[in-house]
């Protein structure tokens, strides 16, 4: 074949995918929708959309759902995505609990389990997380394509090729957990930034839903920042960008156990809520707890979470500067106690923040709640089988 028809062939193939991927993405956004109105949406011919859609019901990705309303003609057939085509398995591995999920391919929670850590040695973490993974694996409906990826979101700095350089809260460095799973399962793996996750996670499912410019700010045991800029998870060059709980707000302050000083996670973490209530006399182990002083009136719950709340503002107000956000979304175990923390951090950026950028933010609680990350790490599962299968099956027919 001549390099000029190869050329040709090749473009077709490439122009086929990028279609089919518009087709699929249509369904999935605007379902229940009819074979016509995915072709004024696209602005794809009526044949091509045709055409494209019994490929993707071949292929058992979508489905015909009864019909639609009648403009004047016969009834339309409306088409759904095919939600259960395969499953993906999806882990939050936190600092005190591992939370994991077996869901659809619309995020819709099959089976969920939480499990607690007390020992967040490599071993015994990685003993839990491969026990949890047969379980949810093993207990999967049957489906044309199974367990079609496994995703895991881990607090720490995370390279674009799945080896975890650094989790401080962990203790752990330079750990290749994505070749591990890989080697295990001989599935598609995705290892991410929990924070990246959660930002993802409230961008597709949650508080972020209509915002472009999208700061999520995990405030758990530590502090990690995901950022969508301009509709997009930005990673940075290797995966690095968002690790702001380790920025610098005292200047030869406490010593972190990332090797620097004065990080904003010693002064606005749970870690630091629960040290300033029993430095301050006050024993309790948990954010609900604190929450449940506050409500007593107790003075000392209510000056830790307003100390905790105005270290966000400072933190929250410089990230307001570099990025002029749209929205700024709290998560992690601290968006428990927004009700109490919201008001000390909008004192902060009031008194700090310059006005036009103050004007244009909107800061809210995560809507997901604890499912943030999970459903962040289902989103790139789920977008990864699509993109990889509609690639496979576009070459297949070509």
């Amino acid at each position: 074949m001549s390099g000029k028809k190869m050329a040709q062939t090749w473009n077709q193939h490439l122009v086929k995918k990028e279609n089919k991927t518009l087709v699929l993405q249509t369904i999935k956004e605007k379902a229940p929708i009819s074979r016509a109105s995915i072709a004024q949406v696209t602005g794809l011919n009526k044949g091509t959309v045709s055409s494209l859609v019994s490929e993707l019901i071949e292929e058992d990705f979508i489905q015909e759902s009864g019909t639609g309303e009648s403009s004047g003609g016969r009834r339309p057939v409306m088409l759904l995505l095919n939600d259960k085509a395969g499953f993906t398995i999806s882990i939050d591995l936190g600092v005190k609990k591992i939370l994991g999920a077996l869901t659809d391919l619309s995020g819709n929670r099959i089976i969920e389990r939480e499990i607690p850590i007390t020992d967040s040695s490599l071993e015994i973490v990685t003993d839990i997380l491969y026990d949890l993974i047969d379980q949810l694996k093993e207990n999967a409906p049957l489906s044309r394509y199974g367990i079609v990826g496994i995703g895991i979101a881990v607090p720490g700095v995370v390279t674009t090729e799945g080896e975890i350089l650094l989790a401080p809260n962990l203790g752990w460095k330079k750990v290749q957990l994505k070749k591990m799973l890989s080697d295990r399962y001989q599935l598609p793996i995705i290892v991410e930034n929990e924070a990246n996750a959660g930002a993802y996670g409230e961008f597709m499912y949650g508080a972020g839903q209509h915002s472009q410019e999208l700061i999520y700010i995990s405030a758990s045991i530590g502090i990690g920042v995901g950022l969508i800029l301009d509709g997009k998870l930005y990673k940075g060059l290797r995966g690095f960008s968002g690790e702001f709980g380790h920025m610098t707000i005292e200047k030869d302050g406490r010593a972190c156990r990332c090797g620097n000083r004065g990080c904003w996670e010693l002064y606005a973490s749970e870690k630091a809520l629960l040290e300033l209530a029993k430095n301050d006399g006050l024993s309790v182990d948990s954010i609900a707890e604190i929450i449940k002083k506050a409500g007593e009136q107790n003075g000392v719950a209510i000056k830790a979470l307003g100390q905790v709340g105005d270290y966000l503002g400072v933190g929250i107000t410089n990230i307001i500067h570099i990025f002029n956000p749209e929205q700024v979304i709290i998560g992690g175990s601290l968006s428990e106690a927004t009700a109490i923390l919201l008001p000390a951090i909008e004192d902060r950026i009031e008194k700090n923040a310059i006005g036009f950028n103050r004007d244009d933010v909107r800061l809210n609680e995560a809507k997901l709640n604890k499912y943030s990350v999970l459903l962040g790490i289902t989103a790139f599962n789920i977008e990864n089988f699509f993109h990889t299968s509609v690639k496979e099956s576009t070459q297949a027919s070509s």
